[in-house]
This record gives structure tokens, sequence and C-alpha cells, in this order.
């Protein structure tokens, strides 16, 4: 499989939301999870969250580069595996680089999101050590980063996932991650032989994020595969070892021979590979752990956006919008499919991939029927913004959550 080694990228970088910034060629982190050279456009501006204008007392004059600090939270250390910090982590290095900070003016903090104390500490901290931009990228970090940003007015505050924001020093950053999703469920049902797929997933339908990028995936299955289940064990968590490896086993357990994930560790690869069937990452290239399983990873690309946030933070452009980019601004995607994948499926995921960047697939179209009977949308209609990001609590039909 093409790897994406070493590639030098010139990024010349549009903000959805936030002003363009524009990056000097460099070499970045060695990994599929980095952003490669590509010119976004301004948005089609269908969320509601890329609207707000609202100016912040901060933005008017900009900060010198040799005054800029940063600051980031991470829920695990990115220097373990290839999870979900390790690819934040690759997006600030890409930041970092782009815009050639020295490593000093990087502070990185390791905190459990779901102890707000400990949170608040942390980003006292960073504020303490300089920093003027911080990062939490997280969603359990929300409602205290949110409330940090009401302390410091002159601190710019960005905060991964969740929703909150208040259109001046503190904004929301996500994606259209269930676009990737979407196509990796393609590979998943083009490949299972078993018709039983596993997903280990953090979080339970409570949260729109995790839900709503298991539906993405049945859906992507279903279209090539109407016959496969999806078997999802939620652990409860964003980031525990001990429970996403017992969550991969039982799914093996079950049969299932496609596994693919919504949490840190690379358990559910890993244990894929050891059982001699295949596995779908997330957050990174995880063919680098499983090279004879992974079919595909779903990824971030995250010195896109990290990029451009510094810089209009730089040029006083920052305005406090939100972000929501996709696969037509390169914030997500899949890696290139394993050479062993079956026979046919590279077609199927470069039809749906044209047809997503075309507009003609919004994933969460028309009519769709949840595994209690019930049914969401209308035809002719794709699910909002608002809604895929907050208002997904249910599970397609073909999902099953193991207790």
């Amino acid at each position: 499989m093409v790897k994406g080694k070493g590639k030098q990228i010139c990024m010349i970088l549009a903000l959805v939301g936030l002003l363009t910034g524009c990056g000097s060629q460099s070499k970045v982190p060695d990994d599929y999870a980095t952003n490669e050279g590509y010119q976004t456009e301004k948005a089609d501006a269908k969320a509601d969250t890329e609207t707000n204008t609202a100016e912040t007392t901060a933005a008017a004059a900009g900060i010198a580069k040799e005054d800029i600090k940063v600051g980031v939270l991470y829920i695990s250390d990115p220097a373990e595996g290839s999870g979900y910090s390790y690819t934040h982590d690759l997006g600030i290095q890409g930041m970092q680089e782009n815009l050639g900070l020295s490593s000093d003016q990087i502070v990185r903090k390791i905190v459990d999101d779901s102890d707000a104390q400990a949170t608040e500490a942390s980003i006292r901290e960073c504020i303490d050590e300089g920093c003027n931009v911080i990062f939490s990228t997280s969603w359990g970090y929300m409602e205290t980063t949110a409330a940090m940003a009401e302390e410091y007015p002159d601190i710019y505050f960005s905060h991964g996932t969740g929703y909150m924001s208040n259109g001046k020093n503190f904004n929301n950053y996500f994606g259209r991650i269930y676009q990737a999703r979407y196509l990796s469920g393609i590979v998943a049902g083009m490949n299972t032989k078993s018709n039983l797929i596993g997903y280990v997933a953090a979080q339970d339908s409570s949260n729109s994020e995790v839900t709503g990028g298991i539906d993405a995936f049945a859906i992507g299955v279903a279209s090539v595969n109407p016959d496969a289940k999806i078997n999802v064990i939620i652990t409860n968590s964003w980031y525990d070892p001990e429970k996403e490896e017992a969550a991969s086993r039982q799914l093996l357990d079950m049969g299932c021979d496609v596994m693919a994930q919504h949490c840190d560790t690379a358990y559910p690869q890993t244990l894929a590979q050891e059982r001699g069937v295949y596995g779908i990452g997330y957050n990174s290239d995880m063919s680098k752990e499983t090279p004879d399983s992974c079919l595909t990873s779903v990824i971030w690309n995250w010195s896109a956006y990290y990029t451009s946030a510094v810089q209009s933070v730089l040029d006083g452009t920052w305005d406090g919008s939100n972000y929501y980019g996709g696969m037509n601004e390169n914030l997500v995607s899949i890696t290139d499919l394993a050479d062993f994948c079956a026979e046919g499926t590279k077609e199927k995921v470069e039809e749906a991939k044209k047809q997503i960047l075309s507009g003609e697939n919004g994933v969460f179209d028309g009519v769709i029927e949840t595994n209690t009977g019930e049914t969401v949308g209308k035809e002719g209609t794709t699910l909002d913004d608002a809604t895929i990001t907050g208002g997904i609590n249910w599970y397609f039909k073909t999902v099953s959550v193991v207790e």
C-alpha cells in the first residue's frame, strides 16, 4: 500500500469561517494524518456555525510570531500509539512546521477530559506559561473551556468536537468525518465474509459524534451489502485501553471478521490481525501496526485547521467562527486501500467518493430506518448539520449494541 512517506507540502489554506493562512513549504510528520498540499475554498456555508461573524476584542491587531504560544490539551500521551491524541499532535506539529514556530512555543498538557478540575488547572497552567492560543481537543473539555474563555477574553480558545462557542474568543472545530466513515463502511461491506462486523465505540447514543459515525459507517455497509450486521460494544470512555481490548476480543469471539472503531487505542486492529481477520483503523494510518489486516483507515488531517487558526491569530483576522470541514476541504479522508481488498472495492469507493464531493450523496439522505423500526429524515432531503452534530441519538437499522 502507498504510505505517503516523507512528503513535502505547500499549504495554501483558507479556513471555513477563519480567514486564509499561507504556510511555507516544509516537511511534515511522517503519516497520512497530516495536511497534504491543498487549497480550500470559502465554504458552501451549509453549517449554521460557519455564519457567526462576531468580532473578538483580541483580534484587531494580531500577535507577532515571536510572541505566539500555543497550548494543547490531550486525553492521552500523543507519543503513544496511533490514536486520537497522536493524530491531533501530528496536526500541531504540521502547524508548527508550516508557521515556523519553535518547540518552546508549543505547550502540551495530558489531562482526563472527564475531570473538570484537572482540565481547568491545565488550562490555567497554559496561560501561566504564556499561551495566548489554547486548543482543547476532546469533547469533555468543552464546558470548562467555555468558562475559561469568559474569564480570559484576550486568550483565544478553540475546542475540538462538541458544539459550544461564543463567537468571540472561543470557537468550535470539527469535521464531516461521517463522509469518510461512509466510505470505510463500503470497504467493510465488500470484504466481510461472515456478514458480522465489529465496532468498538467510546460513547453511547447520547453522543452524536460517535453515534453519527457508527450510523454513517453502517449506511455505507448497507449500500453494498444489505445483509451485513454491525455489532457495537460501547466502552463509555474516550480512552480506556483495558475496555477497548476486552471489547475487541468479545466482538472477535462473536465471529466478526472486520473490526472498525471509534476509540483511542489500536486494539481492534492489532487483535483483528492476530485472529487473521480484517480491520479498519481510525484517526491515523493503522496499517503501520497491522499491515496484513488493515483494509483502510479513516483519517483526519488536522494541520489544515491548526495552521489556519493560528495564522488568523497572527494576522489579526480571527473572527470567532466555528469550523466544520470535510472531504472537500481535505480535512477527512480514508487511506489508500490495501491491495488485498476484495475485487470491486476500489471502484465502489471511488464512485461514492465522487458523489460525496459533488454533493450528490450527503450520506444521511432521505428516509432512514433505525434499529427500533422508527424512521428519521424526509424523502428528497439530507439531515442538516445541526442534527448531524448534535441530534443523532439513534442507530441505523443494521446496528446492534452488545451489552
